[in-house]
């Protein structure tokens, strides 16, 4: 008898889980989407891959890149709490699953100019 009543409730009632690709996510305020790169705000300090957990996040200063491996991000944001620029931001909707033929990995090219520092007047100086 007791898995009639099981039968029964699961037959009447609609199920408890969420049919994902049939129906949009819910989005909620808190919800971690994926990882979002400003490139005109990065500075290169590589304090985001240093401090990832993951190690999915790879800053190089020569070539002037960040790349991220969206495959290894396990979304913890703790490189956007870290960003002192403003540069990494958490984004509330997921981003496109990428193929395995991809890997996910994205490589951003870093725009930021550094701005010139005014030039000393030699009269001011003496």
């Amino acid at each position: 008898m007791k898995m009639l009543k099981t039968i029964l409730k699961q037959v009447t009632h609609k199920p408890v889980t969420t049919t994902f690709p049939a129906e949009p996510a819910k989005h909620f305020d808190a919800t971690r989407g994926h990882i979002v790169f400003d490139p005109s705000k990065c500075r290169s300090c590589t304090i985001c891959m240093k401090r990832c957990p993951s190690q999915a996040i790879v800053v190089d200063r020569a070539k002037n890149t960040w790349t991220i491996d969206r495959f290894r991000c396990i979304i913890c944001s703790q490189c956007v709490e870290l960003c002192k620029f403003g540069g990494l931001s958490l984004a509330t909707e997921y981003s496109a699953c990428a193929t395995p033929e991809e890997r996910g990995t994205e490589t951003f090219a870093i725009t930021y100019v550094k701005p010139e520092r005014p030039k000393k007047d030699a009269e001011c100086g003496e």
